[in-house]
């Protein structure tokens, strides 16, 4: 075996202990609030989430894998020596694997995109220098956990107002919940229906125009707002 196929073969195994380090963790933030209000068991729970984050690693996932891949590290700074950055790559994934792990087992929900990002900044600071490091685009990502808690919050007040007054505060919520049901599916779905035409069919080598996006995206949410109304 050459040194390129056992490569190869590492990157695969660390690769699925990565992945399976993120879903011992990660599951219970897109599919805690489901167990916990009893709309799922924990059986069913586990078996959509491993349908839709497989799909959205497929289809979604093509954008900050690049990130991770090329836009931390500066890739002049390994230009001599590219078995460094291979060497860097694995430790990283092992080490935010092992972190992970470490968390799961303490039941701490840490964030696996703060455990990957730190580990290959981590490994270019220590293997290779300050300079190896693309600090604007990391500035950029670390930018990004401050805001999302705060938009994903707002957004979710605002979705929750609107729940309350048209479902919950009314003499039959559930019959509410069965008239207005739909459109909160129908929403959903259909911008992530647009999330995945945008953004996740480009990295399969399938482009659709705005208006067959569109049409697609409101088609998916039409069919998950009849199955779920």
């Amino acid at each position: 075996m050459d040194h390129a196929q056992a490569f190869v073969y590492l990157a695969i195994c660390t690769g699925f202990y990565m992945a399976w380090a993120i879903g011992a963790n990660d599951v219970a933030n897109a599919m805690g609030t489901s167990v916990g209000s009893r709309a799922l068991t924990l059986r069913q729970a586990v078996l959509v989430a491993a349908l839709f984050e497989f799909s959205g690693a497929i289809f979604a996932g093509g954008n900050v894998t690049e990130t991770i891949r090329k836009g931390i590290v500066d890739a002049s700074a390994v230009a001599a020596h590219p078995e460094y950055l291979i060497y860097g790559m694995l430790a990283a994934l092992i080490a935010a694997g092992t972190w992970l792990v470490v968390a799961t087992r303490a039941g701490w929900p840490v964030s696996t995109t703060h455990s990957i990002v730190g580990a290959v900044v981590g490994f270019a600071f220590a293997g290779l220098g300050p300079h190896a490091v693309h600090w604007g685009k990391v500035g950029q990502i670390v930018a990004s956990w401050v805001t999302s808690p705060l938009v994903a919050g707002g957004l979710a007040f605002l979705l929750f107002t609107t729940v309350r007054r048209t479902i919950l505060d009314h003499e039959n919520p559930f019959a509410r919940a069965r008239l207005y049901g739909p459109f909160y599916i129908f929403g959903v779905f259909f911008v992530l229906g647009l999330l995945t035409c945008f953004k996740g069919l480009k990295h399969l080598h399938l482009h659709l125009s705005t208006a067959a996006a569109l049409a697609a995206a409101a088609a998916a949410g039409l069919a998950a707002a009849l199955v779920g109304g």
